[in-house]
């Protein structure tokens, strides 16, 4: 590791970081703040993978995830109105589904960095938020589930509702997470243009 990495092992904490903290905060039915900042942690791989290499982009990942159980260790032990600001279950499944994205993200821009720009961070960001979504919240609130951690109580993730109110009915969770992987895929999109101009900056002679 080398000096060159540390403002993407700091870019990724602080991510990490801000992302444990706002997901505390709803905005609107479906989403919290940490969903907006969460899915930077794309765009901070990306860049380090294609400037310094998928082994530099493995390093930030894994600075990443020991970050993510710091945190999470702390949250099981912060307790807020409905219990523990950070359940057991919640925290596998965010280490989970943060390090088999974050890896999938880096073998995949890896097997397209010789296409054109755009694909590898664009097709990588997409599938990895894709795989993201479906071990978090499967893992955290589905039902099927519960054998992960029996103690934790999600049974109002199951109350059956309209996906994001108007459409077939589903467990709750569904809906949370169908929301979450539209903000991913719409931030994969406009995260180009920070793509483009900050690997320009940094590879330029």
């Amino acid at each position: 590791m080398t000096r060159t990495h540390f403002p993407g092992i700091i870019a990724m904490a602080v991510i990490v970081v801000a992302s444990n903290i706002l997901v505390q905060f709803l905005y609107g039915n479906w989403l919290t703040w940490g969903a907006f900042t969460y899915p930077l942690a794309f765009l901070v791989t990306d860049v380090m993978n294609r400037v310094y290499g998928t082994a530099a982009a493995r390093r930030v990942v894994l600075a990443g995830f020991v970050v993510g159980i710091i945190c999470s260790l702390i949250g099981t032990q912060i307790m807020g109105e409905f219990g523990p600001l950070v359940t057991v279950r919640i925290a596998i499944a965010s280490g989970l589904a943060f390090l088999t994205a974050q890896m999938l993200d880096v073998g995949i821009f890896a097997a397209l960095r010789d296409g054109a720009w755009w694909k590898a961070p664009l097709v990588s960001t997409l599938l990895g938020s894709t795989v993201d979504t479906i071990i978090f919240f499967s893992i955290a609130f589905s039902g099927a589930l519960s054998f992960v951690h029996a103690g934790t109580d999600v049974s109002w993730a199951s109350e059956v509702l309209p996906i994001l109110g108007s459409g077939p009915a589903a467990p709750l969770w569904v809906s949370l997470a169908v929301a979450d992987w539209a903000v991913k895929l719409s931030l994969a999109l406009v995260a180009l243009v920070p793509f483009r101009m900050i690997t320009a900056r940094l590879r330029a002679p």
